[in-house]
């Protein structure tokens, strides 16, 4: 049975089919670009799965072969001016990150394209991470934004793959080829096209659905929790420097003008 429908507009489509749900993000114009409805359509899904059709297995994945989602919509920060600005946007986001990681049944991100920015991070929080060929994983926020990351959403990235492997990423800012992200563990599994990467997130959804679902339920919880409970410092002061630094709104300028940022360090 599928039941589809917009969540909340034509940028994100919900569908639930033989007990698993989709969550497609349609906004595939701007390689998925992740907009605030997006990300609050993907936080309602996963915190009231009941009024969601009651899935037992969540896939994430975008519309077509071209993107998961290049990072947030740029056109979110033009207005980000102060502090308070700053601070309400992690606050926001983080909120839609840790519904997703609470989210009581396995969710899989089915990647084909670029995942990058807060597409990244939204995958990071995923249970497991399927990807075409063609996908490449990357931060490359350096060389583009000069904004900077929350410790949250380091130490996330930091679970998966150390924290030497997320230096390295920052201050390479490369992309990541499917092949070698498989290798790092950014990746649980490698498919040849996004025919075949549906397939196979399918049917892994669909053997989740059939295991104990009280066991994966706990296990996944606990390893929240584990890391949930590691000491997170105060970043108020590292998230001002870059979202309120002239290099941050140089990056955004150049992002619209569709030119390269040039950096000054202030």
């Amino acid at each position: 049975m599928s039941n589809e429908k917009q969540l909340p507009a034509d940028d994100l489509i919900y569908r639930v089919e033989d007990g698993i749900g989709w969550v497609i993000l349609n906004r595939t114009r701007s390689r998925n670009a992740l907009t605030y409805a997006m990300y609050d359509g993907i936080a309602a899904v996963a915190a009231d799965l009941a009024a969601h059709g009651n899935p037992k297995a969540l896939i994430i994945t975008g519309a077509d072969d071209t993107a998961f989602a290049a990072g947030t919509d740029i056109s979110q920060f033009q207005e980000m001016t102060t502090a308070a600005d700053a601070h309400a946007y992690e606050a926001r986001i983080e909120k839609v990150l840790t519904t997703l990681e609470k989210c009581p049944i396995p969710t899989i991100a089915a990647i084909c394209g670029p995942v990058t920015g807060g597409g990244a991070i939204l995958a990071a929080c995923c249970d497991l991470r399927m990807a075409a060929a063609n996908a490449v994983f990357g931060m490359p926020i350096a060389r583009t934004l000069g904004n900077a990351l929350s410790i949250r959403n380091l130490a996330r990235l930091s679970a998966m793959i150390g924290r030497n492997r997320v230096k390295e990423l920052i201050f390479t800012a490369r992309l990541i080829k499917a092949e070698e992200a498989l290798q790092l563990g950014l990746f649980s599994s490698l498919h040849k096209d996004r025919e075949a990467l549906l397939t196979a997130a399918e049917t892994q959804a669909k053997s989740l659905a059939d295991f104990a679902p009280l066991t994966l339920r706990a296990s996944k919880e606990a390893l929240r929790r584990l890391q949930e409970a590691e000491a997170i410092p105060d970043d108020h002061d590292l998230i001002e420097m870059g979202y309120l630094s002239e290099d941050f709104r140089e990056g955004v300028n150049a992002f619209v003008a569709r030119r390269k940022p040039v950096f000054k360090g202030r």
